[in-house]
């Protein structure tokens, strides 16, 4: 009897597991397989495999869009912030989780707001600022509001970590003459690995992604990202929407690329911060 649950609930489990793995490869399997389709054959046959596997919607986004700039613009200022990021909130982490000073509970309550307030009520403000800072049309501009969205969340996650470590580990540094700057880095950097790795997935996809302040911050075509070139493709009275499919399932591979390579940081991430809670 025990042996017949045990084997029912194995099956119960994978068809669960079967399921959502269908409902989210399926979605990307239509994307890639209409990347493939003229807009006639779209509105025909949407949901069938292409008639002919047809590369020109591929061809036209980097040889007449010029998507190639647009994608090395995204990959530029994803990188560098959340590089920023990371460099940032680590080094206020540590501050914050190992050091006594006063308003050290203010501080972190006041960073943790971030993620409580939208930064989009400041848009006015930002653009305001980024013109007085000469900043407007600049990439520069989105590196610095991307920094200040993704800090909240990196200090959220890091500080819990950086507690956890104990302390004897930074005490025995000290005793063999470790500078402080050399137990953060020596010590400490490695220990965070995986929940730098899970700061760095949670804000490169919404960076990826972000169409709001590049609109806004962004007016020469040389300075355009992914989202907001994509956004140029839907016009008025048409819409060449293999294009679309075609600059989505080649903007998809970053973010796949990017969460394999640190897939298994990511996990160990999880799982310690299941296992602390």
């Amino acid at each position: 009897m025990f042996k017949f649950k045990k084997i029912f609930s194995l099956a119960f489990l994978y068809i669960i597991l079967i399921n959502y793995t269908i409902i989210v490869i399926y979605p990307i399997f239509l994307m890639i397989i209409t990347a493939f389709k003229g807009n006639k054959e779209i509105f025909l046959s949407p949901y069938g495999l292409p008639q002919s596997w047809n590369f020109n919607n591929f061809v036209k986004i980097f040889k007449a869009q010029d998507y190639a700039t647009y994608f090395r613009n995204s990959i530029l200022i994803a990188v560098i912030s959340i590089f920023l990021i990371l460099v940032i909130s680590s080094l206020a982490s540590y501050v914050i989780a190992k050091y006594e000073f006063p308003l050290r509970n203010f501080l972190y309550i006041y960073f943790l707001a971030g993620l409580m307030i939208p930064i989009k009520l400041g848009t006015v403000n930002i653009l305001q600022i980024m013109v007085k800072l000469h900043l407007f049309d600049n990439i520069v501009s989105l590196i610095i509001v991307y920094i200040a969205m993704g800090i909240p969340i990196g200090i959220f996650i890091l500080t819990d970590f950086i507690r956890e470590i104990p302390e004897e580990l930074s005490n025995a540094a000290r005793i063999d003459g470790c500078s402080e700057p050399r137990i953060f880095f020596n010590i400490i950097i490695p220990l965070l690995r995986p929940a730098l790795a899970a700061v760095a997935i949670f804000n490169f996809v919404p960076i990826w992604n972000e169409f709001w302040f590049p609109l806004i911050l962004i007016q020469s075509n040389s300075m355009w990202t992914v989202p907001l070139a994509t956004a140029q493709l839907y016009g008025q009275y048409q819409t060449q929407y293999g294009l679309v499919f075609a600059i989505l399932t080649v903007a998809s591979l970053p973010v796949i690329v990017f969460y394999l390579i640190l897939s298994k940081q990511f996990v160990k991430g999880l799982s310690a911060g299941a296992l602390k809670g």
